[in-house]
């Protein structure tokens, strides 16, 4: 096959219909939007209206229950904080944020134990995992609340 020879598959191009140009091209006049009524006006498509039934959006149950009270906390694992301080180093939400660990702080900052910690660090954040708070402790380190 030469570069001259491409040409797209039968069937994938086909030309866009020009409605409203007249008798001869078969879709003039009114084109396809037949005589008078709401749907033969400009800009009066109703989103979602089916013909006096019930519509989708209406017909299918609420779901779900959504707390806009919830704390939401910014989470950080136990082998993160092991990784990216060094032994004897506090670490606040501050010192989090600046080393990339977390984007946004949200209502806090949450500590989880996932994974190990083998270096003695002062972690004061909002909240901690019972794990993560025994795993700084056994470390020799302190978890501090803020």
């Amino acid at each position: 096959m030469k570069l001259h020879e491409l040409q797209p598959a039968q069937g994938a191009n086909t030309a866009a219909k020009r409605k409203g140009r007249g008798h001869g091209s078969g879709n003039g006049k009114t084109a396809g939007y037949g005589h008078k009524g709401q749907k033969a006006r400009s800009g009066v498509k109703k989103a979602g209206f089916e013909g006096g039934q019930m519509p989708l959006q209406r017909r299918l149950p609420k779901r779900g229950f959504n707390n806009i009270f919830a704390t939401e906390y910014a989470t950080v694992k136990i082998s993160d904080l092991d990784k990216k301080f060094a032994e004897g180093s506090v670490v606040d939400t501050q010192a989090l944020l600046d080393c990339g660990l977390i984007k946004k702080s949200l209502d806090g900052v949450k500590v989880l134990g996932n994974g190990e910690l083998t270096k003695a660090l002062t972690v004061k954040v909002a909240a901690y995992t019972a794990s993560a708070k025994e795993k700084i402790e056994k470390a020799g380190g302190k978890a501090e609340v803020i």
